[in-house]
């Protein structure tokens, strides 16, 4: 979850919507700094997935044997705490939301965060809405096995827009493991 959001930090920040080096008041602060101060979850509150069980979301739960749930924004929403074995399957669901009480939280002057958010960027999006991938994967002894197949590359995309057939015959991004 946390790598998810440092990368969707990365991308706010190259877009110029967060501003790692603050608003020149402020000490600059590393993406990791950023992220242990919760900025992630103002754009990704929801936890990254779900376990995947004979009841579709099986929501999986926190064991007594196991850590308990943290209770910080985006990380409150975690489905589990549990350590992912072989043969488990679970959703992988990183997004981007921009949802009004959050971003109106995030930019109130009594908050620590507003001095890393560029207002005007910010603005911009407000109203947009939301995206969210989500894949389905088991995870295996060397890794995981992705059984979600949809375009995921801006080709594939694009040749879907157009009208090509889907799936392909060959896969331009093995790395999805799909």
């Amino acid at each position: 979850h946390k790598t998810a959001e440092l990368e969707l930090l990365k991308a706010l920040t190259e877009i110029g919507l967060v501003q790692p080096d603050g608003d020149g008041i402020t000490d600059k602060k590393s993406l990791h700094e950023l992220m242990e101060m919760r900025l992630g979850a103002v754009f990704m509150p929801h936890g990254l997935g779900h376990f995947i069980g004979i009841d579709t979301h099986d929501v999986g739960g926190y064991l007594a044997a196991h850590s308990a749930r943290i209770m910080e924004p985006g990380l409150k929403s975690l489905r589990t705490a549990r350590i992912l074995q072989e043969g488990m399957t679970i959703t992988v669901e990183p997004g981007c939301y921009f949802i009004d009480h959050l971003l109106n939280e995030a930019l109130s002057d009594k908050s620590p965060l507003r001095p890393y958010l560029n207002v005007s960027q910010v603005e911009k999006y407000r109203g947009f809405g939301g995206v969210r991938l989500e894949d389905v994967v088991a995870v295996t002894s060397s890794g995981c096995i992705n059984f979600t197949l949809c375009p995921r590359t801006i080709a594939e995309v694009e040749h879907v827009m157009r009208g090509g057939n889907w799936p392909p015959t060959t896969d331009e991004a093995p790395e999805l493991r799909r």
